[in-house]
């Protein structure tokens, strides 16, 4: 099976409260050829990590035990004959090898030879809107499609802005969420961010103050997008 339908289906089982032991062994039994050769575009890559990540911040959390803050560092995800954690595949891959907001979060560094040659060509903003890290104030998960993607990530994006913004015109300040803040740099900093906000959702918010909204970490597993 083709790496990235092999992601959609463990998410699609993992949804299902199915066993998710056949296809986490099949990502295992992948090798790095197979994943070099399969996710040649930022697309194919893109929909086949949001996908995993989702997954497996739920089995993990759900069939491991696994608790913040270590669920992120713990080196225990097998594709291709390497072990991944969450930070791996977020920072590492997904941002293209940025650290979090604090770099000693890493219990180690990223193996930088290995990441290098998964990551992704540019940085999109948008997986931020993308994965879920079973919180409330998380977006849903919605199952990634390579063909789709594109319009898939536009959706959520626009659909968790609208969710998590409001404003004040007569105070022209915008509410938004903390992950801005979190990683101003991959948005372009405030700048950056209202033209996200023109693009978007067509708001001209040039004269407004931005502040960032208190991040709810009460867990929310399971939070799918509706269909």
């Amino acid at each position: 099976m083709h790496p990235v339908s092999l992601s959609g289906q463990l998410l699609l089982a993992v949804k299902k409260q199915q066993k998710t032991t056949e296809l986490k062994g099949s990502l295992a039994e992948l090798t790095l050829k197979d994943i070099a050769t399969s996710l040649v575009s930022d697309d194919a890559k893109k929909t086949f990590w949001i996908n995993l990540y989702n997954a497996f911040y739920q089995i993990l959390r759900l069939e491991d035990g696994l608790k913040p803050p270590d669920i992120y560092r713990q080196p225990a995800i097998s594709i291709a004959g390497k072990t991944f954690s969450l930070d791996d595949i977020e920072h590492g891959i997904l941002r293209k090898y940025r650290y979090k907001r604090a770099p000693e979060q890493f219990s180690e560094m990223f193996d930088a030879a290995l990441i290098r040659s998964l990551a992704v060509e540019q940085l999109d903003y948008r997986i931020h809107f993308a994965l879920n890290c079973g919180a409330e104030s998380c977006p849903p998960i919605a199952f990634y499609r390579e063909d789709q993607l594109e319009s898939q990530l536009n959706l959520a994006t626009q659909s968790f802005l609208e969710g998590e913004s409001t404003y004040d015109e007569e105070q022209k300040t915008l509410h938004t969420t903390a992950l801005f803040e979190w990683f101003a740099d991959d948005f372009g900093g405030e700048a950056g961010i209202k033209t996200i906000y023109q693009n978007q959702l067509g708001l001209e918010l040039k004269d407004y103050d931005i502040k960032y909204k208190d991040y709810s970490w009460d867990e929310a597993l399971g939070n799918f997008a509706e269909e």
